[in-house]
């Protein structure tokens, strides 16, 4: 016959992991089943026991790594995001494909949605990744951005709501704001689109009774043309996405200048206010590197939150969910998270 000597406050921290989608507490894998030969094993011996267990799997790299997740889940909890002043216009762009542009507009749109805030999600990529991710329709048949810029048509006839969060909607976009870029070229004050749609969009909310927007972001495809030139006139900030590595900034001193440009002859109230290092892989040398160099160039600008390499962010917009939905207990989620309460205390100005 044997005995199964176990923990009440390990059972218990594994049905508190178990309700919150949390991986499994490693001190329950510390548990023994001892012989029971009718010898008294005392209390204590089992308290000692239980407390060197901790203590040893504390002491690993993802004992560590689950203590200092905890902390930070905890803290999340007990921070308030307040909206802001009034409604921050968001750029997120970076001429570079691939460093997480899409992503970082869907789940910090979906963190702060999810505290509260009312947030638009305008998708001015063709690719339509950001409305895909959100869960919103972006067939050829669906008025999007393209008939906005195009045809002048008002934002509240397009817009949709998100079923991802509350108080979160959507402009979607469509293929056809491929060919968007050529018909601007003709068009009268082709530069001041967006911003005159957002402008309309606002006062017609607040004649329907609607909320005020607290966020709006912008999610631009890769490129500097007359989307993205119109995605900065109509935003007050940029955030730029960076890949933690090698040609993490090359192209960065083109987009700045382009921002200089934009600053000097069409949005005098432009700024970068943040930079956001993603995909930071914390078991390389060169993650590191590129990180420091990021926040020697620009220390006020790069938040201190980095955004982690994982297969949780890859995976969610194949189920048109974020990762703040997909996988709540996830690394990626925290992270995208605590981006969201660091950029709802920033400045505008950075």
């Amino acid at each position: 016959m044997v005995r199964v000597e176990q923990n009440a406050e390990a059972r218990d921290n594994r049905a508190r992991d178990h309700d919150f989608g949390l991986p499994p507490d490693p001190v329950a894998q510390t548990e023994k089943v001892v012989p029971d030969r009718g010898r008294h094993v005392s209390r204590e011996t089992d308290t000692q026991h239980g407390t060197a267990a901790q203590e040893a799997v504390a002491d690993t790299a993802l004992g560590r790594k689950l203590v200092e997740e905890n902390k930070r889940r905890a803290k999340l909890k007990q921070t308030k995001i307040d909206p802001p002043a009034e409604t921050r216009y968001i750029t997120i762009s970076n001429q570079k494909g691939g460093v997480g542009k899409t992503s970082t507009s869907v789940n910090l749109a979906v963190a702060l949605a999810q505290q509260g805030q009312n947030v638009l999600v305008v998708d001015n990529d063709p690719q339509g990744n950001a409305s895909t991710a959100l869960g919103i329709p972006h067939g050829t048949d669906v008025d999007s951005v393209y008939d906005v810029l195009i045809d002048e048509t008002p934002i509240v006839d397009v817009v949709q709501e998100s079923p991802e969060m509350e108080n979160l909607w959507v402009l979607p976009a469509t293929i056809d704001l491929a060919g968007a870029e050529i018909e601007l070229v003709s068009v009268v004050a082709r530069e001041q689109r967006l911003q005159r749609a957002l402008k309309e969009y606002a006062k017609a909310r607040e004649e329907r009774g609607e909320p005020r927007l607290d966020y709006v972001f912008i999610d631009c495809p890769p490129s500097l043309g007359l989307l993205t030139i119109n995605a900065f006139v109509a935003a007050t900030e940029v955030l730029i996405p960076i890949q933690c590595e090698y040609y993490a900034l090359e192209g960065l001193s083109q987009l700045l200048n382009n921002i200089n440009m934009i600053q000097k002859h069409l949005n005098p109230d432009l700024s970068v206010s943040s930079i956001l290092l993603t995909m930071y892989d914390g078991r390389t040398n060169l993650a590191s590197q590129v990180a420091d160099e990021v926040r020697e160039h620009f220390p006020e600008q790069v938040m201190n939150t980095m955004i982690p390499r994982s297969v949780r962010i890859s995976e969610a917009p194949s189920y048109q969910q974020s990762v703040i939905t997909y996988d709540p207990s996830s690394t990626g989620a925290l992270s995208y998270l605590e981006a969201a309460v660091e950029l709802g205390a920033r400045s505008p100005k950075g």
